[in-house]
């Protein structure tokens, strides 16, 4: 049974309530999530993700998520924006136009990125457009 989940990409004070879900909760989502703990590592990967980015959990869990898993967001536009967070220990929740290029075709998406300096993990949220 997939329990009931009251969230969508655009929910007000979401981050909390990623911490707080269970990984079924979190498969029963209509967009993906990816979170990574304080080093980068990837703890939280939901089904919706895995099947849209053609990318199994068992390959990307425990990995390095801007170097191994999605390289193309090691730059200024999404990892950065993590790291200023951290550096002035404010709370990160951005809404960016991007476009996903690595393994597939350009795809284009918004991210959400969520941080805090009292949460568990860091996330990034993938909203597929069009």
């Amino acid at each position: 049974m997939t329990p009931i989940v009251c969230a969508a990409f655009a929910t007000p004070e979401l981050f909390g309530t990623l911490d707080g879900f269970t990984d079924a909760q979190l498969d029963a989502l209509d967009f993906g999530v990816i979170g990574f703990d304080a080093s980068g590592v990837v703890r939280r990967y939901n089904a919706f993700e895995s099947k849209a980015a053609g990318l199994s959990p068992q390959r990307v869990l425990s990995q390095p998520l801007f170097t191994v898993v999605a390289p193309c967001m090691n730059n200024f536009l999404v990892a950065q924006r993590f790291e200023d967070a951290v550096e002035h220990g404010t709370t990160l929740d951005q809404v960016i136009e991007y476009v996903l290029t690595l393994r597939m075709r350009p795809v284009k998406v918004q991210l959400r990125l969520l941080a805090s300096p009292s949460g568990l993990f860091r996330y990034v949220l993938v909203q597929r457009v069009g």
